[in-house]
């Protein structure tokens, strides 16, 4: 960890504190809760560190505030932020993905009950699906697996969701990175 960036370093120490306040929280954990508690805490961390600036943060933010059992933890990781960073978060949860999921399942419906698909007839009869067609059925997947991966991505139009996307995975870089060097030094001091 000699060489770790500021931001590396800052999202260890939030990190370890979310880990610590876990860990004294609740002594016989079983595997699951410390799965849960691992996850949480270093999203609350990697949240904290992204200054509540992106969507994604925010959306991790409210997402355990929602939660009362994850109220300490949120504050003790965040720590005079939390105000801030909670009133940050609300309008995720305003706009959440119930409202959008309404919509998409009335559009879905109604394509079924059409039978909408863009086809047209071979020289023998058959029929066969547009190439733009296919492509954009493709782009619709992609896009709505996309919103299910990135937190808050429900409620992104595409442009957003892709600059979300990016930003997303470049602080989850960050987060492997640490996590990974603290594998490496807990191995090295159990070697020894």
């Amino acid at each position: 960890m000699h060489s770790a960036s500021p931001i590396k370093q800052k999202f260890l120490k939030k990190w370890i504190m979310g880990l610590q306040l876990c860990s004294s929280s609740k002594k016989n954990m079983t595997i699951t809760e410390r799965r849960k508690a691992i996850k949480l805490s270093a999203d609350l961390a990697l949240a904290s560190v992204r200054n509540c600036t992106t969507r994604w943060s925010r959306a991790l933010i409210a997402s355990a505030s929602q939660n009362d059992e994850n109220k300490a933890l949120l504050q003790h990781i965040i720590g005079s932020d939390a105000a801030k960073l909670k009133k940050a978060s609300v309008d995720v949860v305003a706009n959440s993905p119930t409202s959008l999921a309404k919509k998409i399942a009335s559009k879905k419906i109604l394509k079924r009950s059409w039978g909408i698909r863009r086809v047209r007839k071979l020289s023998n009869g058959a029929l066969k699906d547009q190439p733009n067609s296919i492509a954009k059925r493709l782009v619709k997947k992609r896009t709505q697996l996309l919103k299910n991966l990135v937190p808050g991505g429900e409620s992104m139009d595409a442009i957003s969701l892709i600059e979300e996307t990016l930003d997303y995975m470049v602080w989850l870089r960050a987060q492997v990175d640490v996590m990974r060097s603290l594998a490496q030094a807990s191995e090295l001091l159990d070697g020894k």
